[in-house]
């Protein structure tokens, strides 16, 4: 399945998003799916674009966590719910259930700019080969979720996914290939969870996994890429007892910092 075949665009998603009944209602196509689940990071994004809706004058996204309780499909009910606005900063939680049941809960800050007295920068993107430059893996290769369509990702440091590696730390560059500047927050969002965890180089078959748990922070409210290239590392920081703790970050293809990540991944292999 290609793109052009593809159920429905990232940005046709969000904006096909309807308020009925106190809730904001959208059916997500089987193209956006991971397994028997909604992929992880659209069903993130849609949480977003809900609470976007539902509160139009919102400061910047600085931070998200969210918590994948069980899995989603087609039709999707979100439910906003503002905990608290202050002068300069909002808490806003998101709630969504399916056909499935209750799948996502998220929960959502925002914050206004202010002057700051101190700026200080530490996170140096690593040194990577060019995209054209790398390897993409390709269905022909291994089996890929459906939802990779809608993405280019590609390895720029680091071993495979299933490849028995022994380090578990991989660089990726990564590109949206069905969005628009008007979602680009969301569309950041949705595309830090499109590479495989990293512990999934260590084994050297498939092994089912699922996100648990995503605390995701925004270090600039300009999410935009000069080229649409956003550069990812990933790095697994502890495997046992059927669990990987996992640190990612992303950056614009010029450098700039953007998202400082931290997974709970479930392992069932």
């Amino acid at each position: 399945m290609s793109v052009e075949q593809a159920t429905t665009r990232f940005d046709s998603l969000l904006n096909s998003m309807a308020l009925e009944d106190g809730s904001y209602q959208v059916s997500v196509g089987p193209d956006w799916m991971q397994g028997r689940t909604l992929y992880g990071g659209i069903s993130a994004a849609l949480c977003l674009r809900a609470v976007r809706l539902a509160f139009p004058d919102l400061p910047p996204l600085r931070s998200a966590l969210i918590a994948f309780a069980g899995p989603s499909a087609g039709d999707v009910h979100i439910r906003p719910t503002m905990l608290r606005q202050g002068k300069s900063a909002a808490f806003v939680t998101s709630d969504l259930t399916s056909e499935a049941g209750f799948g996502v809960h998220a929960t959502f800050c925002f914050g206004a700019n202010r002057v700051s007295a101190k700026r200080q920068v530490l996170l140096e993107m690593p040194s990577l080969p060019p995209p054209d430059d790398v390897f993409r893996p390709k269905p022909k290769d291994r089996v890929l979720p459906h939802f990779t369509d809608h993405f280019d990702m590609r390895v720029a440091k680091g071993a495979l996914p299933i490849s028995g590696a022994t380090d578990a730390d991989i660089c990726w560059w990564l590109k949206a290939l069905d969005s628009h500047e008007d979602f680009a927050e969301a569309t950041l969002l949705a595309l830090a969870d499109a590479p495989p965890p990293a512990a999934l180089s260590l084994f050297d078959s498939f092994t089912p996994l699922s996100t648990m748990t995503w605390m995701v922070d925004f270090l600039s409210d300009d999410t935009r890429s000069p080229d649409g290239w956003y550069a990812a590392n990933l790095k697994s920081e502890a495997i046992a007892d059927g669990y990987s703790a996992q640190n990612s970050y992303l950056w614009a293809s010029d450098g700039k910092p953007l998202l400082a990540c931290r997974q709970t991944v479930a392992l069932f292999g």
